[in-house]
């Protein structure tokens, strides 16, 4: 049987001069912890995967830690803990489970214990959160992790990001859910009819030198043409080469939707 999972903390296994690309059922996780030669000698980031293909969703979570990686363990083991609760939503249908995910993660990021172990760890992290279920996608976001989707009819108008870098918000010792009013951002979005491709990435895909990939178009050209294993490991490979520093984590995957999404009413 086909892995359902992963769990990962750069901690753990820095990757430092080694692209990894490896499948969780059909979603694609690229690692590079940087270049040694660059200066880069320990990893912050993070991932968690989740898949059911059965019941229809994916649930993906990325981080980029600052400082120490002991934020990225502290919220990937709060996840672990709440697992059961998170997939018994998502074992519902979109429209009850999506609404239901709203409150469910504010909830586990507000958790007292958590919060008090936050404040007791060193550093803090940056966090996407994206699940796909059934023809949906839901994201949640504090700090400054990337997620676009790519789909023709988007693409025509322009539209490509769904999550831009919004700085000074992070989860750990500083932690905007200390807040007076927590700052986050989060969304849902109706995917077009036919082949999406959901892509997300921690910031040094974006922030190496002498590569073009801070702009979405093109990192969905790299997709497009050569698909999305090989062009993962094209983009880890790129930034190796142009030798950056700080470690990049991506996570990739393609749906095909088969029914028709919103049109305007004068079509």
């Amino acid at each position: 049987m086909k892995n359902s999972k992963l769990i990962w903390v750069g901690s753990d296994h820095t990757f430092v001069d080694e692209i990894d690309v490896t499948r969780v059922q059909n979603v694609t996780v690229g690692r590079l912890g940087g270049n040694s030669e660059a200066g880069s000698y320990k990893n912050e980031d993070g991932c968690l995967v989740w898949v059911n293909q059965a019941e229809n969703w994916e649930f993906t979570m990325i981080l980029d830690g600052h400082k120490t990686a002991q934020s990225v363990e502290l919220v990937i083991k709060q996840f672990l803990r709440n697992e059961n609760e998170i997939k018994r939503v998502l074992s519902e249908s979109a429209g009850p489970a999506l609404k239901k995910l709203d409150h469910l993660i504010l909830d586990i990021f507000q958790d007292p214990d958590f919060m008090e172990s936050c404040r007791n760890t060193t550093g803090e992290t940056a966090c996407l959160i994206v699940v796909r279920k059934e023809k949906y996608v839901w994201w949640f976001s504090v700090g400054d992790c990337i997620f676009h989707l790519f789909h023709p009819e988007l693409i025509a108008l322009g539209e490509r990001q769904l999550v831009q870098r919004s700085f000074y918000e992070w989860v750990g010792e500083v932690n905007t859910f200390e807040l007076p009013v927590p700052c986050y951002s989060t969304g849902k979005k109706e995917m077009r009819k036919g082949l999406n491709h959901i892509f997300m990435t921690t910031d040094g895909l974006t922030e190496c030198p002498g590569v073009p990939f801070e702009d979405a178009a093109e990192i969905q050209n790299v997709l497009s043409d050569i698909g999305l294993d090989d062009g993962v490991s094209f983009l880890l490979d790129e930034i190796k080469r142009n030798g950056v520093r700080d470690s990049t984590t991506i996570i990739a995957w393609s749906i095909e939707i088969e029914e028709t999404a919103s049109l305007p009413s004068d079509l």
